[in-house]
């Protein structure tokens, strides 16, 4: 598509045309973003359509055919809030597009969630709430790397930039008069935190596994040491995680904990190219998860159906319930069920408990630690 211009959008498709809506932007107190993207059949996203604007047009830059300039970057970078929706693979497309990451960030999805009990609301609902009309629905499902494309996509596309200024801008108001819109934005900061960290995500993948506590120690290293290994290897041959080897598969591999080939080969689901391609690196973790010292292996997961357990998550759980109905947000705000049962597993094991930063602390305070020791009684 040559570079073309409509009411609500200008299409860019070089980067002179880039710079030049980098320029027109610059002074904006807010810059909305968004990115259309591909990822059927690699680990990264493989990046259509990258939007911003500042008023009511919207630039459409063509990521095919336009490198990231450093003006773009720059801009990325720059002081100016950057606003996204549900921005967790947005942040992918920018730091491997443009090799950086939008900040300061506001992710209005995260905005919602502290104005009410919906942490997940979708942008056309959000969009609804806060405007009153109804995006359209049927470019949703496009296939955003054809080219030309149709002014349906564009316009569409421009959209979803556009109506995010609106949005922010009612949200903002609502968040300053609750005294909330330092929380956001604290939020958000973390967000742009964890979505930098590749190698140490790696480390605490095998966490996500609802089924650790059947696992012992050793074995539980072997899963750790398969996890990080596989996350690796996603990220370096550009492969979705399941077209390498799955969470299932390495957990399976981990209760069996083989010894050569042919035991691998034994362990259900395992197919003969998995052994062939993979078998010697899968036995490697393995091995070395047999040879490593009592001392280093990690603890045991605690049963989350005995007692123990059990009493002392509902006693947060409730902590947290409590809080967030005071507050008028989703208790997964305050807590999600991982960041829970951590703070159980560290309690049995006679761990200090990791501490709540900024409003989370302010928040909680005392009461989890108290409700731990009472459970504990």
């Amino acid at each position: 598509m040559s570079s073309s211009t409509s009411s609500l959008y200008q299409w860019i498709d070089n980067a002179e045309a880039l710079d030049a809506a980098c320029q027109q932007v610059a002074s904006a107190e807010v810059i909305a973003l968004d990115t259309e993207f591909f990822r059927e059949n690699t680990f990264f996203p493989v990046p259509a359509l990258i939007q911003f604007a500042a008023g009511e047009k919207a630039y459409l830059v063509d990521p095919l055919v336009t490198p990231c300039t450093p003006a773009f970057k720059a801009l990325l970078q720059s002081q100016v809030p950057k606003l996204l929706h549900a921005c967790s693979e947005d942040l992918e497309v920018f730091q491997h597009w443009a090799g950086t990451l939008p900040t300061p960030l506001i992710d209005t999805q995260v905005a919602q969630a502290f104005l009410g009990e919906n942490p997940g609301m979708g942008y056309q609902k959000l969009v609804e709430h806060w405007i009153g009309d109804t995006l359209p629905k049927e470019e949703t499902r496009s296939n955003w790397l054809e080219r030309p494309l149709t002014a349906s996509q564009c316009e569409y596309a421009a959209l979803d930039v556009t109506y995010l200024l609106q949005v922010w801008k009612r949200q903002a108001i609502q968040l300053a008069e609750s005294g909330r819109l330092g929380w956001v934005e604290e939020e958000c900061a973390s967000l742009i935190e964890q979505a930098g960290r590749d190698e140490e995500s790696d480390g605490q993948w095998y966490t996500r596994q609802r089924q650790l506590w059947r696992l012992t120690p050793r074995q539980l290293e072997a899963y750790r040491l398969m996890t990080i290994w596989r996350e690796g290897e996603t990220r370096r041959r550009d492969l979705p995680r399941n077209w390498l080897v799955s969470d299932k598969l390495l957990f399976a591999v981990a209760e069996k904990m083989p010894a050569n080939r042919y035991e691998l080969a034994e362990v259900e689901g395992v197919k003969p190219p998995l052994v062939k391609k993979e078998g010697d690196a899968l036995l490697g973790w393995v091995k070395q998860a047999q040879h490593c010292a009592e001392s280093a292996l990690p603890a045991r997961w605690p049963d989350p159906m005995q007692p123990p357990f059990k009493r002392r998550f509902k006693a947060i759980k409730q902590v947290v319930a409590d809080k967030a109905a005071a507050l008028g947000i989703a208790p997964e705000m305050l807590l999600r069920r991982r960041d829970i049962e951590a703070l159980v597993m560290q309690a049995m094991a006679g761990e200090p408990l990791d501490e709540l930063h900024g409003w989370r602390g302010v928040c909680l305070g005392q009461d989890l630690q108290r409700a731990l020791e009472e459970a504990s009684e």
